[in-house]
């Protein structure tokens, strides 16, 4: 029996009667439909003493979601789709991905576009957009304390109520560089149009195969945006005696001491997204973010005094 994953925002009363009603319609149809919610690939938030250490990469696959599965469906906001991307990615299961939330940049349609995409689903008629993910380490000496997969970015911010701090970053075999700011955001492509676009860097189109470095309120005018290979490890050293909190795609993270390091480099897992129609990236800027369009009314025609 053909295999369907649902994974879906519990928070959301929509989210989880579409989900309920997706289940009996696919069941109807002979699919063997396992529900999840994205409460599993959340990663929280640790302690200094209490390091998440067993939130490894691979265990936050669902049960059941296995090689056998075909697909899944998920029904959220962009929260949910970056939490679903870290459930299935290691199982390389590319998901449709419905908004029932808000902004929706990584959502590919809208419920009202539900029942004509499920059938363009089921007929097979769709192209898979592979994207880029990171690999996110923090170790102390030689131990791996924390890690995580991350779609959009990984930042590394200082406390409040504490002063400025100093990253000494290593890129690749590049020499070792430090950056006095207030954060460091490393970003994929996709996590472009994300943090990093808040932060002053630039849209970077997805197939581009680079990363990007974006210091937060730096302290220095030569302290700007950096694009660079994603063939390149990065590794993150806090130059500094305050503790500083790392987060990855908003969503959870851990604390940093200052004989800690943070290794970052593309990971081997990808997020596969399912598109109905063929991707055009530009058209999500505009519609999303407004990029693009006109701001004032061109005059059709000039009459000379």
């Amino acid at each position: 029996m053909p295999k369907i994953g649902i994974i879906f925002n519990d928070l959301k009363p929509v989210a989880c009667q579409v989900a309920t009603d997706l289940q009996a319609q696919l069941t109807a149809k002979g699919w063997n439909v396992i529900l999840e919610t994205g409460r599993g690939g959340l990663l929280g938030y640790s302690q200094p003493e209490r390091p998440v250490c067993h939130t490894r990469i691979e265990n936050l696959i669902p049960p059941h979601f296995d090689e056998n599965m075909a697909f899944a469906i998920v029904l959220g906001g962009d929260g949910t789709v970056l939490s679903a991307f870290r459930q299935v990615a290691p199982r390389g299961i590319p998901l449709l991905t419905i908004n029932t939330g808000h902004m929706g940049f990584l959502t590919e349609i809208y419920l009202n576009q539900l029942s004509e995409a499920l059938e363009q689903l089921l007929r097979g008629d769709y192209e898979i957009e592979e994207r880029t993910m990171l690999t996110v380490q923090l170790l102390r000496e030689d131990t791996l304390l924390w890690e995580a997969l991350s779609l959009n970015e990984m930042v590394i911010h200082r406390e409040p109520l504490t002063s400025m701090c100093h990253f000494e970053i290593k890129i690749g075999r590049h020499a070792p560089v430090d950056i006095a700011a207030d954060g460091i955001i490393l970003s994929t492509p996709t996590g472009s149009t994300a943090y990093s676009l808040s932060a002053g860097g630039p849209v970077v189109t997805p197939d581009v195969p680079v990363f990007q470095l974006a210091p937060i309120c730096p302290h220095s005018l030569a302290s700007r945006s950096l694009v660079f290979s994603d063939k390149e490890a990065v590794s993150i050293f806090p130059a500094t005696p305050n503790r500083m909190v790392l987060v990855v795609d908003g969503n959870g993270g851990c604390y940093v001491l200052p004989e800690d390091r943070i290794n970052v480099e593309k990971s081997r897992y990808l997020a596969r997204f399912i598109r109905l129609e063929s991707p055009e990236f530009f058209r999500i800027l505009r519609e999303k973010l407004g990029w693009g369009l006109p701001h004032i009314a061109k005059p059709t025609s000039v009459e000379l005094p």
